[in-house]
């Protein structure tokens, strides 16, 4: 398929993981991809990897909080690709993520979460969308999680918000034929989650009707469809890919 043939499209946290399995996807489909990242490495191991491939890929480096960098990177898209058609808000804290209660994580640690997992998307929407409306309209993912749904501390609580954002957001643009919807994984067998749960993750594989982990290629198809143009009237949705591990009536 070559779904994405002369669409621009910037991942967020794309240097590993779920972001990198996205990134990849897109551009075996034709899109030109910007690996969006905090880690200039492994960013620019990833773009490299696409181009080797046949693919279209260029890393530009990113702090999702910060709004001036977020306006870099999409100033420095439209230079190098001339337009930006889609976005997946990816990027978070949580292969490091420290584990503590909301009553008592260090407050500034907290913010700092919060501004990555959270208003980062936020940060980035507000510097993509104008470019996505100036293409005529497009697709905005955010990546959510079933964390959302369960006890998860501040991280569940940052990823309710961002199914909520995707709500508003689908409100506030579509007007401007911009769709915003999310993906809620399930727990995905990646080094992140790994690090997070250790042997505890194959635990969690009894709470799912399909007993397996996640991978990363789990995800692609769900958030690709988001992405294109087959999703034409579907926007404002969270998209559970789970395994079954959540029930929403």
């Amino acid at each position: 398929m070559n779904r994405f043939a002369d669409k621009v499209i910037i991942v967020t946290g794309a240097a590993q993981g779920i972001g990198e399995a996205y990134a990849r996807a897109l551009a075996a489909e034709g899109a030109s991809v910007v690996v969006a990242d905090i880690n200039a490495e492994e960013g620019t191991r990833v773009a490299k990897a696409i181009d080797a491939g046949g693919g279209k890929a260029i890393f530009f480096p990113v702090d999702v909080s910060s709004p001036d960098s977020a306006l870099s990177l999409a100033e420095r898209t439209v230079a190098e690709y001339g337009g930006i058609d889609g976005l997946v808000n990816n990027a978070a804290i949580y292969g490091t993520m420290k584990f503590d209660l909301l009553i008592t994580v260090d407050w500034d640690y907290y913010k700092r979460f919060i501004d990555v997992n959270l208003h980062g998307a936020l940060v980035v929407t507000r510097a993509v969308y104008p470019e996505i409306q100036k293409r005529g309209g497009g697709s905005i993912v955010n990546q959510s999680s079933t964390a959302a749904y369960l006890y998860s501390g501040f991280y569940g609580l940052a990823k309710a918000g961002i199914n909520s954002l995707t709500q508003q957001l689908a409100h506030e643009l579509g007007g401007l034929k911009i769709r915003v919807n999310a993906i809620a994984p399930g727990p995905i067998d990646t080094e992140a989650t790994r690090i997070q749960a250790g042997d505890t993750a194959k635990e969690l594989v009894k709470s799912l009707a399909i007993k397996r982990l996640g991978q990363p290629d789990d995800l692609v198809g769900a958030t690709l469809f988001l992405l294109s143009d087959e999703s034409r009237w579907i926007t404002g949705q969270i998209v559970a890919v789970d395994g079954g591990q959540t029930f929403r009536l």
